[in-house]
């Protein structure tokens, strides 16, 4: 099978189609890590563009990410028989004192989309939280904030993070909507993402994927 026609099919949102398209490309012989890197990332892709261009708006994010996710169903158990793993892995979490999460959500949907392993440590995640999920399979750690009154928790999770030693090898990007390009210069972030599709070509660039 042609994998344009999973890549085109998975915007639709159409978790049945998405999972036969799999399991018939899987059926024919082809690899699993060619099913993930030229059906499913590229589909991912689309999406991200037309969400970019106004387009597509969260619902269908939501939709594709349902989509992806039944496909993954299908094609993990397979990947991990042949020791195929993600191309690296992305802490991601809402710092302390901040109970948002529909943004970090929008992101994991979209690093997965990309081939990421996502570790998402949810919301109010004190500094500590974010160290102590650090390992050697970590490229990149993404920190939210929502608000202006937690916007410095972004700081000192950096400062936690350097004060550990993990800033000499794993990258940080800071988004919300308490943050600016100027905010995250500030604090010595590595990046910035204004949303989660740009957050997500961000983190292919600090963990030197793309």
């Amino acid at each position: 099978m042609d994998l344009a026609d999973l890549a085109h099919c998975l915007p639709s949102g159409d978790q049945e189609r998405v999972r036969t398209l799999v399991v018939q490309a899987l059926g024919q012989g082809l690899e699993p890590l060619d099913v993930l890197n030229r059906g499913l990332i590229p589909g991912m892709d689309l999406v991200g563009r037309k969400f970019q261009a106004g387009e597509f708006y969260i619902p269908h994010l939501l939709l594709a990410a349902r989509a992806m996710h039944a496909a993954l169903d299908v094609l993990r158990p397979v990947l991990a028989e042949t020791g195929a793993r993600a191309a690296a892995a992305v802490v991601l979490g809402t710092v302390a004192g901040d109970l948002h999460d529909i943004g970090k959500n929008l992101v994991k949907i979209m690093l997965e989309g990309k081939g990421f392993e996502v570790r998402d440590i949810g919301i109010d995640a004190a500094p500590e939280k974010f160290v102590e999920a650090v390992d050697e399979e970590v490229k990149v750690v993404g920190l939210s904030a929502l608000l202006s009154t937690t916007a410095p928790r972004l700081g000192d999770t950096l400062e936690a993070l350097d004060k550990a030693g993990l800033l000499n090898r794993v990258k940080a990007m800071v988004g919300g909507g308490a943050v600016t390009q100027a905010y995250a210069d500030k604090i010595g972030a590595d990046g910035y993402g204004p949303d989660a599709v740009t957050a997500a070509d961000l983190a292919l660039k600090l963990a030197g994927l793309a």
